[in-house]
């Protein structure tokens, strides 16, 4: 975890109750499930989770259900922690009603992510706006969590670099984001002064740092240069031995982001995952309308930089495979939520691709938890465990034997609030 980061919170911490209440009272108890919860151990079956005051005031086979509980049954069901999305952008350009105002389609952003059952996001590169939505209090809402960072740092100045980072902690940026490559060619990368300027600043305030990079030899430097995450994958040639080491050493999490290159060249004709029933859901019709356009496809087809991040594609998710298995930290996200990057359907792509490249299902999920909880710093979620914000998913199928089994998605929970399915809701 980073240096800046809050430490998780202890197991069995104390529920925030007024008075001499029982902590038990108007509790819910759902019962039944069987309940993967994210700190790395096996499944279990016929689990009872007692929810009160958004929280998980106790979880095991035997649990003892007191008479003023509500119980919701979910015999048959299988519940995993809410996904966490380390890498993602709201910027309110996914609402249903473009009309409304820049923190409310900010918020319905949320609820998208939130209906595909990613209850945490870390925005790393938004406006202002989002820094205020991440501001509020969230307790009772039923959208996805929120970290921001505010504007991205690109600055070619180190003055300038050094300034627009203070704005950004200045208007309370959970982290500061900057961009090191130069987009395969097509322009002048950051300066080095420059990225140790915005760097500086994170020491100076406390604040963490995630860098976007493509290439090996950038992605050495700013591990020496102190980066707190490693936003994308290495994408221009293998990882070697001495990086595997630099990167396992520092403990800096690593965020693949594999659907960020899909995004890049899938549109070149209709992709086959528009008829997919899970993405039909909630998907939003004028961007698939847009990206159906002839023309638009054209555009992807023809574009040298699409063709580029295809090739590159393989090299991230083999890439993948040797950093996860010489046991560096694999941070799940995906850098949804530009346009063409469907907020929540992309988190699914996400995991399934992660174990079409080696992960198994328990690793891709892990990830996809407790490991991006940590290494964002949502610091109440991403396990199911005693103290912990009751943010956890209802499937079907059990997606530990089959990671596709995270299309069975039927409920969704944040902080013990249910998330409407419902269309339009």
């Amino acid at each position: 975890m980073s240096r800046f980061l809050a430490p998780t919170i202890a197991l069995g911490v104390a529920l925030a109750l007024a008075g001499p209440v029982d902590v038990r009272a108007q509790a819910t108890a759902y019962t039944g499930a069987t309940v993967w919860d994210g700190t790395g151990a096996p499944s279990r079956l016929d689990v009872t989770m007692l929810v009160e005051g958004g929280r998980i005031a106790e979880i095991g086979p035997d649990v003892s259900v007191p008479a003023t509980a509500r119980t919701v049954s979910l015999d048959g069901k299988f519940v995993i922690p809410g996904l966490v999305n380390a890498h993602g952008h709201v910027t309110g350009g996914w609402a249903t009603d473009p009309s409304a105002s820049e923190e409310e389609r900010i918020r319905q952003d949320l609820r998208l992510y939130a209906r595909y059952g990613v209850t945490s996001v870390n925005s790393l590169g938004d406006g202002r706006a989002a820094l205020a939505v991440a501001s509020e209090a969230h307790d009772g809402r039923t959208h996805a969590r929120l970290l921001a960072a505010g504007p991205v740092v690109t600055a070619h100045d180190r003055l300038a670099a050094r300034e627009a980072a203070r704005r950004n902690v200045e208007a309370g940026a959970a982290w500061l984001k900057l961009r090191v490559d130069d987009n395969l060619g097509s322009s002048e990368p950051m300066p080095w002064d420059a990225v140790a300027a915005v760097l500086e600043v994170g020491v100076e305030h406390g604040v963490p740092v995630a860098t976007h990079l493509f290439y090996l030899d950038d992605a050495r430097r700013l591990l020496e240069l102190g980066t707190d995450l490693v936003a994308h994958s290495v994408r221009d040639r293998e990882v070697d031995a001495d990086f595997v080491a630099q990167l396992t050493e520092s403990g800096v999490c690593y965020v693949p982001t594999l659907t960020r290159e899909v995004s890049t060249f899938v549109y070149g004709s209709r992709p086959d995952f528009f008829d997919d029933p899970f993405f039909r859901r909630f998907a939003l019709a004028r961007e698939v309308r847009r990206l159906e356009q002839p023309e638009v496809q054209r555009r992807f087809r023809e574009s040298a930089s699409a063709e580029g991040y295809r090739r590159a594609l393989p090299r991230a998710e083999a890439n993948l495979v040797t950093l996860h298995e010489a046991g560096a930290r694999i941070a799940f996200g995906t850098d949804s939520g530009p346009p063409a990057r469907f907020p929540g359907y992309f988190e699914h792509m996400e995991l399934w691709m992660m174990v079409e490249a080696g992960l198994t299902p328990a690793e891709a999920l892990r990830s996809a938890t407790a490991v991006a909880a940590d290494c964002s710093g949502f610091t109440e979620v991403g396990t199911l465990e005693v103290g912990r914000r009751a943010d956890f998913l209802v499937l079907g199928e059990d997606p530990t034997v089959d990671i596709e089994a995270t299309r069975s998605l039927e409920r969704v929970f944040v902080g013990g609030r249910e998330v409407s399915m419902a269309p339009g809701g």
